[in-house]
């Protein structure tokens, strides 16, 4: 629904038809090589027919896993589910019999979660105070929720015509009004705070966001409209088309009610211990930053298919127009300070409130071929993709650090990426009885053309510097930057009252004027656009009657990386310097360990940016690949009765070493295809950034290894089930990241750090060295069916997390020695129950 496979959107599974997978890419019709989900709604019949679902998790139906281990690794409390519900009423019928039917949905589901660690900011609000003090008698709240309703209609226009109408409305509320304003979808009460949940607020409410500078989605959602027509003109071809949108307003609204606009957003670092400003080390505060959002997707596509005995052809027409459109806010004085203990050290200078408007457009044609001959059956595909961005004109300004207002025609972005992407594969049934098969699977695919990466690298309110930082002291202790902050260079006004600010660190900020340039020969030309190759082998083999086995090996690798390269930073323009990790007995072989390869630009260039957008092969070799097994085993030994589970284990190597050599000051993330939980679906979480101070360019996760299973059983006769899931991921990667003071640094440098820096953040711990604890869960479903005349009602009981683990998810991983590094942010949910019901008539 976003180019990218990225939304909000909730699709209705409970009320889906038809739900059809791929773990990995297709053939022609797959621009991208990841899963995919094809939901098909339900579309009413010449009968009318329907469901009601409901269930509910109150307080009392939550257990608790809060163990004296949590209690002593620092957790102060564990977020805790205390609330959960979800209404669902699908009907469906016929408005004209054997022509016109339809089928409309309902849906209200939400949930509330206190965050662990987490309380309202008792100073919030209040320009006299400058730091967090929790207060503990109102913890945070992570709320949302959903409503949505649903219509489709199916028209049988003719004997071979069908049309189709499918229209969603969502509405969120996600977040509340400031505590006190009566505004909003929802207000928090007396006893706590309610902030956005975390995957739909940006920021998310979590452990190292303080309340007030939370987002809220409103009731303004998203909306999906689509159109399709089928078309069977012979038993042999046939037609079809369709077009759809997705409209969305997204990011982070404004709080209603927020009385932070006029205070300046705080970030505690917390290098050297915080215990004066709520000793949590990341914690930003006191203001809210916010973002008012909208896209809108367009798709329209066009196939047509012609099958006979042992071939089946089909040759189809895709196009795509993605919208977006994006704003961001903050507080008046276009100020964030950076504080150690509460004391500043460092402000960050903005230049926001002007729109950011990204335009992408695609076409794809393919072709694919299916083929069965004796015991072979053989598929190939050939695309070709055709992809373009621009950008509408807009206006900068004017602002406080952009006081004249700056207006920009409208600009080409990507010109054309043009494609041709082969995929093809083969399925051998060994020995002609179905039993034994060998399956083998290459195709070339594409990173998704979406607003984003390089299609909006040339925008050109994306090529001005909005941001810069500078050093800060403040002498007098009023906690205002008292210097002329429209000056860009060194200022010591101390002797006079004032402050001390040091150069910003982009001495082209506050001008309208270009500091990042794509190379043209990434925007263009015949095989230029990022993709990868993914190949698979699997055999599966039936061992006893009804239970079979799969085994099979993946391997997907990426290409056409990009650097940016500031060319105004030679290589001899930087000074390199090392740091030796504490002695700590929590960091990997107890510490001690020297980190190298640092690098720290030098004064005379350290303010300067010409950046340089280009293919990463200009400079060095650089790769990144994942490399896969699975074994899976599923039977059904009887009627009713399920077993499945596997192991599924990869690794991911990744290596810019080549690249980061000769351009030091890069910035870039590595990826490990498949971690954890996301290893299945061949998603790529990040395992480490690679930058100037942190030197980890060649990352090596090592294997990450994930086992499933489920179990079902419908008892016969009394029609009771009994089922039950299990899981065991591999915990997140972790970090070490120390702020590190300029005096423990000076020494190798040689020298101060640029610009007057107090710290350079430093990653202690190499990437795929260390990961948090596994997690492992066990749920259980009991349900007993109750029929009555035409009706069917499934009553059930869940019991989620039953031996009540309580791994941690997520961790600070802000360093300080002695400090509160691996704190737990997160547990997994203790044991609760959820009653459901649902009712078909």
């Amino acid at each position: 629904f976003n180019g990218a496979g990225v939304s909000s959107y909730v699709p209705d599974i409970g009320n889906a038809q038809e739900i059809a997978t791929t773990s990995s890419g297709g053939l022609g019709e797959s621009e991208v090589g990841g899963p995919t989900f094809s939901i098909v709604p339900k579309t009413g019949g010449d009968s009318l027919k329907g469901s009601i679902y409901q269930s509910n998790v109150t307080k009392g139906m939550v257990g608790d896993n809060y163990t004296e281990a949590l209690r002593i690794a620092g957790l102060s409390a564990p977020g805790k589910l205390f609330k959960l519900w979800d209404t669902n009423i699908g009907i469906g019928g016929p408005i004209v019999n054997e022509r016109l039917w339809f089928f409309g949905q309902f849906r209200d589901e939400g949930s509330h979660r206190t965050i662990p660690g987490m309380f309202a900011n008792a100073n919030a609000g209040d320009p006299a105070k400058r730091t967090y003090l929790a207060d503990r008698s109102r913890p945070a709240v992570a709320a949302g929720s959903w409503r949505n309703g649903a219509v489709r209609l199916t028209a049988q226009a003719t004997a071979r015509n069908k049309f189709s109408v499918f229209w969603d409305e969502q509405h969120p509320c996600n977040g509340a009004a400031y505590p006190g304003f009566d505004g909003g979808c929802r207000q928090s009460g007396p006893n706590e705070v309610i902030c956005g949940a975390p995957g739909a607020s940006n920021p998310p409410c979590n452990a190292t966001n303080s309340p007030e500078t939370g987002t809220y989605i409103s009731p303004y959602g998203q909306r999906v409209q689509q159109a399709t027509w089928t078309s069977t003109v012979s038993n042999k071809l046939l037609l079809e088309a369709g077009l759809g949108t997705y409209l969305s307003h997204w990011g982070g609204w404004e709080m209603p009610g927020n009385p932070t606009r006029d205070l300046v957003r705080v970030v505690e670092q917390c290098a050297r211990g915080c215990a004066d400003n709520g000793n949590i080390a990341g914690l930003t505060y006191r203001s809210s930053n916010w973002s008012p959002d909208w896209q809108g997707t367009h798709g329209w596509r066009a196939s047509a298919s012609y099958v006979t005995g042992a071939h089946s052809l089909k040759v189809g027409y895709q196009g795509g127009y993605l919208v977006d459109n994006r704003k961001n806010y903050t507080n008046t004085t276009f100020l964030q300070y950076r504080t150690q203990n509460g004391i500043p050290d460092q402000l960050t200078e903005n230049i926001n409130a002007f729109p950011q408007q990204n335009r992408t457009r695609y076409d794809a044609w393919y072709g694919q071929e299916m083929w069965t001959t004796g015991r072979f059956t053989l598929q190939g595909a050939v695309r070709f993709d055709h992809a373009w961005s621009w950008f509408p004109e807009a206006t900068i300004g004017p602002v406080r650090f952009l006081p004249t207002p700056t207006t920009f025609p409208e600009t080409k972005g990507v010109d054309s990426y043009k494609d041709i992407t082969p995929r093809g594969g083969v399925a051998w049934d060994v020995f002609g009885t179905g039993k034994t098969s060998v399956k083998i699977n290459l195709g070339k695919y594409l990173e998704a053309a979406q607003n984003d990466q390089n299609y909006i690298g040339s925008r050109p309110t994306g090529r001005v510097r909005t941001t810069t930082t500078r050093s800060w002291t403040d002498s007098n202790n009023n906690f205002v930057p008292d210097c002329d902050l429209l000056n860009p260079l060194a200022q010591n006004l101390s002797t006079g009252g004032g402050d001390v600010c040091g150069q910003i660190g982009d001495l082209s900020f506050g001008k309208a004027v270009f500091d990042t340039t794509q190379d043209p020969a990434i925007l263009s030309g015949w095989g230029i656009r990022p993709s990868d190759w993914g190949f698979g082998a699997s055999v599966q083999q039936q061992i006893l009657p009804r239970v079979s086995v799969e085994v099979g090996y993946s391997r997907r690798w990426l290409n056409n990386f990009v650097v940016t390269d500031n060319r105004a930073q030679g290589l001899n323009d930087v000074g390199t310097f090392s740091v030796t990790a504490p002695s700590d007995p929590r960091l990997p072989g107890g510490g001690g360990n020297t980190i190298t390869g640092l690098f720290d630009a030098n004064q005379n260039v350290a303010s300067l940016t010409d950046n340089f957008i280009t293919l990463a092969g200009n400079y060095g070799n650089q790769y990144s690949h994942f490399d896969g097994l699975l074994v899976n085993l599923s039977a059904r030994p009887r009627p009713g009765l399920t077993f499945q589970g596997g192991i599924n284990t990869g690794r991911t190597v990744s290596d810019s070493c080549e690249v980061r050599a000769q351009v030091p000051e890069m910035n870039a993330t590595s990826t490990a295809f498949g971690n954890g939980a996301a290893l299945a679906a061949g998603a790529a979480p990040t395992v480490a950034s690679i930058n100037r101070t942190n030197p980890w360019c060649h990352v090596d996760t090592g294997l990450i290894t994930r086992l499933t299973g489920l179990g079902s059983w419908m008892i016969p006769k009394v029609e009771v089930q009994v089922a039950g899931t299990f899981r065991s991921d591999q915990g997140g990667a972790l970090a070490a990241l120390w702020a590190v003071p300029n005096s423990v640094i000076q020494p190798s440098l040689g020298r101060p750090l640029s610009n007057s820096a107090t710290t350079a953040t430093v990653n202690l711990i190499q990437p795929g060295t260390l990961y948090g604890d596994r997690v492992n869960e066990i749920d259980l479903r009991f349900a007993k069916i109750l029929r009555y005349g035409r009706t069917r009602t499934n009553v059930g009981v869940d019991v989620y997390n039953i031996i009540n683990a309580s791994p941690v998810l997520t961790y600070n991983q802000s360093y300080v020695p002695g400090g509160n590094w691996l704190i737990p942010n997160s547990v997994l949910q203790p044991r609760f129950l959820k009653f459901s019901a649902t009712f078909d008539f």
